[in-house]
């Protein structure tokens, strides 16, 4: 058991080191903290170090639980993400972690108080357990609460909890009778153990993945397609005019192509609504794929792509882009439907360019002018322009 958390807190230590992130000092600190917990319960710490104060390991023993308790049930509830909306989770997360400290503190001073008479310790123990099979039973209502309230995750919360209770049992069951229990018992304890902070680990790396996710998708709404990536609105505008500002500092051209998309919806019925997503995602690929990462590409709309291709030194690379461009993307792909199936996408498309002078240019007004330009070309024709 001692091994399997020592190698967990070298994980937690390195997440600290690595991401400096308040979440990895969150599960740094629960690591330590309940997995100190459980160490002093099995009587380890003793055995190794015989001249440890007996004083002190009692008071570490019975307080060190309850406090591990709130600290769970406090970051159960920022883990669940409910405790706002939820009065049963608010209430149950709040009082109860104020409780459980309370009970922390309490178990110490009655230790400071009463240590001396031969029955102090046992008792003590004896209150630790209970208060710690409560808040046991308090995170295992939140999570089972925030499964019902839909957090599919929630329900692993709950396996955790069950791993949790059958570490609680049998280490209180050896502290307060070190020579009761056998091999079975000891395995499982610490199986459970073990197993507990495993599941709370993975559960945490999870939801903070899908933290990041929606945190992504949320900046991605405000400043880019979430589909492509590719900036879309004000943002590309705003690249659009930088792009205009360096070629005009260098004295050179730029041309801007859109690039009209006219059947990206035709496989919606066959292929599913999400079709369009992957076709998007394909092209922005392909685009990359010819002008680079040094070029503006962005979404004017769901069918038009717009690059940028600034700083032009001579024309007939803009005609090369613009030929290369039309040769990758009149070629078909495959698109994964909902049922799993493959079909074929073979893409209809019309480019429009226009070739100036950024000096003084509108973003908007060139953007314009080459959509204008690609909407009345012929379906895969391009027409560059000056």
């Amino acid at each position: 058991m001692l091994g399997g958390l020592l190698t967990l807190a070298v994980a937690a230590v390195a997440d600290v080191a690595l991401t400096r992130s308040a979440a990895a000092w969150r599960g740094l600190v629960f690591l330590l903290l309940t997995g100190s917990s459980c160490v002093l319960l099995s009587g380890l710490p003793e055995q190794l170090f015989p001249d440890l104060p007996g004083f002190s390991v009692m008071v570490f023993k019975a307080s060190l639980g309850p406090l591990s308790g709130a600290l769970a049930l406090t970051y159960l509830g920022q883990w669940l993400g409910v405790a706002a909306e939820d009065r049963i989770v608010h209430n149950t997360i709040v009082w109860g972690s104020v409780a459980l400290v309370l009970s922390a503190v309490l178990i110490a001073a009655l230790a400071a108080f009463d240590y001396g008479a031969g029955r102090s310790e046992r008792d003590l123990l004896t209150v630790a357990a209970m208060v710690n099979f409560v808040s046991v039973l308090l995170a295992t209502l939140s999570a089972a609460r925030a499964a019902q309230l839909g957090d599919e995750l929630a329900r692993s919360m709950v396996l955790a909890c069950l791993f949790l209770a059958i570490s609680v049992a049998g280490l209180f069951a050896h502290a307060l009778d070190p020579k009761s229990g056998d091999l079975v018992e000891w395995l499982v304890t610490g199986f459970s153990t073990v197993a507990f902070f495993l599941v709370i680990v993975a559960m945490g790396v999870w939801r903070n993945r899908q933290n990041r996710h929606l945190a992504r998708l949320a900046t991605l709404a405000r400043d880019a397609d979430p589909a492509t990536g590719l900036p879309r609105g004000s943002i590309l505008l705003s690249k659009v005019d930088d792009a205009f500002w360096r070629s005009a500092r260098l004295n050179s051209q730029c041309t801007v192509i859109c690039l009209h998309l006219r059947n990206l919806y035709a496989l919606a019925e066959e292929a599913g609504h999400g079709s369009d997503q992957q076709i998007l995602a394909s092209m922005a690929a392909r685009i990359r794929r010819v002008v680079g990462f040094r070029c503006v590409v962005g979404l004017y709309h769901p069918r038009c792509f717009v690059v940028v291709l600034s700083a032009l030194r001579q024309p007939r690379s803009a005609q090369h882009t613009l030929q290369r461009l039309q040769a990758i993307m009149a070629q078909p792909l495959n698109v994964l439907g909902s049922g799993s199936e493959r079909h074929s996408f073979v893409p209809r498309f019309s480019f429009g360019a226009v070739t100036l002078n950024p000096q003084g240019a509108d973003p908007a007004t060139v953007i314009d002018e080459a959509e204008h330009q690609a909407m009345e070309t012929a379906p895969d024709s391009y027409m560059p322009a000056g």
